[in-house]
């Protein structure tokens, strides 16, 4: 059963903007394996900000907004061995959501030279 829905979309130049100022954005919504994994890519801003739409998404699925005793480092986007995006959670955040319940989390990600979406699905 679907118990949440989340979209979102950035345009890839405000992600790129608010990294580039270097105070501290980038450390404070993408983990370090995040990171690792965006600057390896030619067009690194455009993973940066699909990531940064799927965690939005994904508040937006709990239907919570961003609750306390989370944090956006700790949910982290990986990509599979098949290059399918996923949602692990981390730290405080894992056990925060965990109390909201046991759920299956979807995410679709998109991006394009000046935008990137996501979609979050959560199931139970």
């Amino acid at each position: 059963m679907i118990a949440g829905l989340g979209i979102d979309i950035v345009e890839v130049e405000r992600i790129a903007e608010k990294i580039a100022k270097n105070n501290g954005f980038r450390e404070l919504v993408f983990s370090a394996n995040e990171i690792a994994y965006c600057e390896k890519k030619t067009h690194k801003y455009e993973h940066y900000a699909a990531r940064f739409a799927a965690k939005e998404a994904f508040f937006k699925a709990l239907g919570t907004g961003w609750p306390e005793g989370t944090a956006f480092n700790e949910v982290e986007i990986v990509t599979n061995e098949l290059g399918k995006p996923e949602i692990m959670l981390l730290g405080l955040t894992h056990t925060t959501i965990s109390a909201l319940g046991n759920f299956n989390i979807m995410v679709s990600l998109t991006h394009i030279k000046s935008a990137a979406s996501a979609v979050v699905i959560l199931e139970k």
